[in-house]
């Protein structure tokens, strides 16, 4: 999909908003004033009428823009006439005077199978334009290609590039068994991975993108699957008797972390990526599960109940140094690491299940979540956000929100059960 996303025109900055480059990024500062951002309408540079291809581009960029926080996003003021995206080509005043401080306009040219997208972002304020990308592709790549642009947005004005263009691999009922689907993660472009009609559980994804983990009982065991997203290409890596779980890839992709119950009870060991070298890290009675590595790969973070009830615990990852994380709550599980190293998400047992947020210290333990039972929380590759899974106003569905538990949304569509989310590295 990537290929055909030719950007011909480079990131240009200039002098921010509020005086300074610094001043970018503290639009996602906690406390700082809100920037009004607008979308305007799409218009047509050229060739045939595409109305799917504008609306398509003003809601994925809508979308985003509203997630991304650091913007109060408002519709175009009924007084800006529908004219060009281009420097000269439209007046400011209109938008300057409805209080807009930064305006994405967007145009398209569509000429049978060949699309080319033209996206502007200006600061309304000063009447300059910030950033201007224009790309080529296919109709059937417009919400990508405007994810892209989002991204593109998010790292003019923060300094950090965005997550939009992510996939989301989540395990769903909609095909009968358990099986493995990927969307975008805005719930949009929905495709079936696994059809082995089987329960397919943990999807996880490698470092570059490029290959999901998960466990399957599609031969009768609980086994552990590394499958290639591209080819579809499959391998079963870890099948000893027992369970074969909660595969985490480390950072550099050359291990994975996983439960394995070969010896009796679930302990955490890591593998190659090939499924061989296991190496036990823990070696108790009690059952740990769970495991989820550093961002740094030095340590990992896991769920075992040698207390007597689930807890979070970390430990180096050679399985030394091994420290209790969670000190409130009587049943704790599902830690991730988030990418910056600051944060770990985990769920916590409140009658049905909360997502809350550690610093690896143990400090600023934080709830997220207060709606109905939600799990399987896992980060965006900035850190900026999570996704998760919950049962909120029906069947269970998956979510995104800000790491600070704001802008809850469910993005999954339908009435089947989705659920153990991950949110895809960078494509």
């Amino acid at each position: 999909m990537t290929r055909r996303l030719l950007i011909t025109i480079i990131l240009m900055l200039i002098p921010a908003l509020l005086h300074s480059q610094e001043g970018y990024r503290e639009v996602t500062a906690s406390g700082a004033h809100k920037l009004t951002l607008t979308v305007d309408a799409p218009r047509r540079l050229g060739g045939s009428e595409a109305s799917k291809v504008a609306h398509e581009t003003a809601e994925a960029l809508q979308f985003d823009m509203v997630l991304a926080g650091p913007f109060t996003v408002t519709a175009p003021p009924a007084t800006a006439a529908a004219t060009g995206i281009r420097p000269g080509e439209f007046d400011f005043a209109p938008w300057r005077g409805a209080g807009v401080d930064l305006l994405v306009k967007s145009g398209y040219t569509v000429a049978g199978n060949a699309m080319t997208m033209e996206f502007r972002l200006y600061n309304v304020t000063q009447g300059k334009e910030i950033l201007a990308k224009r790309y080529s592709g296919r109709p059937g790549d417009v919400r990508r290609i405007a994810h892209t642009f989002s991204d593109d947005i998010m790292e003019a004005l923060t300094g950090q590039r965005g997550p939009f263009t992510g996939k989301i691999a989540f395990v769903s009922t909609r095909s009968g068994a358990k099986a493995i689907f990927l969307m975008d993660y805005d719930g949009h472009n929905v495709q079936q991975l696994t059809k082995n009609r089987s329960i397919n559980l943990n999807p996880d994804f490698s470092p570059n993108g490029k290959e999901i983990i998960f466990t399957s009982y599609r031969q009768g065991n609980p086994d552990l699957f590394r499958r290639e997203l591209f080819s579809g290409a499959e391998a079963r890596i870890s099948s000893y008797r027992g369970i074969n779980a909660t595969g985490a890839w480390s950072p550099d992709g050359k291990s994975i972390a996983l439960t394995l119950s070969k010896d009796g009870n679930s302990e955490i060991y890591t593998i190659s990526r090939d499924g061989k070298n296991a190496r036990r890290l823990t070696n108790t009675s009690a059952i740990e599960v769970s495991p989820a590595w550093s961002p740094d790969g030095r340590k990992i973070v896991f769920v075992s109940d040698r207390l007597g009830k689930p807890q979070i615990f970390i430990m180096n990852a050679d399985g030394s140094g091994i420290r209790r994380l969670t000190t409130s709550g009587s049943y704790n599980v599902s830690p991730r690491w988030s990418p910056k190293g600051d944060r770990i998400v985990y769920c916590r047992q409140e009658g049905g299940f909360q997502v809350y947020a550690i610093n690896p210290d143990g400090s600023n333990d934080t709830r997220l979540t207060n709606e109905g039972s939600n799990e399987h929380p896992r980060w965006s590759p900035d850190g900026r956000f999570i996704t998760f899974s919950s049962t909120r106003g029906g069947p269970e569905g998956i979510y995104v929100m800000r790491a600070d538990g704001s802008g809850q949304t469910r993005v999954s569509q339908g009435k089947a059960k989705d659920s153990h989310p991950t949110w895809s590295p960078r494509w």
